[in-house]
């Protein structure tokens, strides 16, 4: 079958108008997918969304890294998916093309639903010795439903799925911002099976200093086991990012979730993804804005690190 990509994915645009990939460090991948979202559909048009915004960070030099990325930083453009056909088909076409770039870059994923994670972890506790991987988990949603509204798989089951395959260890796997509605083996799974659960409700209030504790414990949890960054952006609060499939009021703000990326930028991250962002439900490009902040931020941090003397 031939894998094509749909008429906008042809653009060429890049995120922060970086170089096209070579051999730069780190890399830019879209995956424009979102055959099996529950509500609201258009994360496909995610990647680009997020590249556009991504042009008013200007020099790309970061306020609190004193670096830019754009120099270490090349886009990949987005995957070409069999986007008609089932998800285990999809997946394995992501999981393909993400191994070909992690092989050779520190990769950034722009989604697409949050189905696609499972496949970039698959490829990445392949590329880093098959030990489970540490997560760190950002969303409204605990993701760890064992059926799909009766599939077997989705973007609601993607975490239950990469426990049960031992890519990533239950007892370093954080969630954070969870708070949407779910039956309480789904809700507290995370923490059933070893791991750590911060709820949107048990971080209100808390920015800046008051964040200290809940950064030592992950600290403290992940230490240096190679850990992978996921972050569904409806872990914003609706006020900050409306533009998702489903939004849930309740949730954290821009400046917490920028607090948690710049302070834990010196763990062992190995990757990152920034998913669910769907520009028709957006709002003066709020969801899209936070988006390609939120990765420059966390590129500038890798890059810091990685150039430090």
């Amino acid at each position: 079958m031939a894998i094509g990509q749909f008429a906008y994915a042809s653009s060429t645009q890049r995120f922060m108008a970086c170089a096209p990939l070579a051999d730069q460090p780190f890399a830019i991948c879209g995956v424009p997918y979102d055959g099996v979202v529950t509500n609201r559909p258009g994360a496909r048009f995610g990647p680009q969304a997020i590249r556009t915004a991504s042009l008013m960070l200007c020099d790309a030099i970061h306020p609190v890294f004193d670096v830019s990325p754009l120099a270490h930083l090349g886009d990949a453009l987005d995957m070409r998916l069999p986007n008609a056909s089932p998800l285990p088909e999809v997946r394995q076409h992501i999981e393909r093309q993400a191994a070909e770039l992690m092989a050779r870059h520190h990769c950034v994923f722009l989604g697409g639903d949050h189905s696609v994670t499972l496949s970039l972890l698959r490829a990445a506790k392949a590329r880093h010795g098959g030990e489970p991987l540490a997560l760190l988990h950002f969303d409204a949603h605990c993701d760890t439903w064992t059926d799909h509204f009766g599939e077997p798989s989705g973007h609601g089951t993607w975490t239950y799925e990469a426990l049960q395959e031992g890519l990533v260890s239950p007892a370093h796997t954080v969630q954070v911002g969870i708070r949407s509605s779910g039956e309480r083996a789904a809700r507290e799974y995370v923490a059933d099976q070893g791991g750590q659960i911060f709820t949107a409700r048990a971080l209100r209030g808390l920015d800046g200093a008051g964040l200290a504790p809940v950064l030592q414990a992950i600290r403290q949890r992940i230490g240096q086991r190679p850990v992978y960054l996921t972050l569904d952006i409806d872990v914003l609060d609706p006020a900050f990012a409306p533009g998702t499939g489903t939004p849930e009021p309740g949730g954290l703000s821009s400046s917490q979730v920028l607090t948690f990326v710049e302070e834990l930028a010196d763990l062992n991250w190995i990757g990152m993804d920034c998913v669910e962002v769907a520009p028709a439900y957006d709002h003066a490009e709020l969801t899209s804005n936070a988006a390609a902040t939120l990765v420059w931020t966390y590129l500038a941090g890798q890059v810091a690190r990685r150039t430090a003397p």
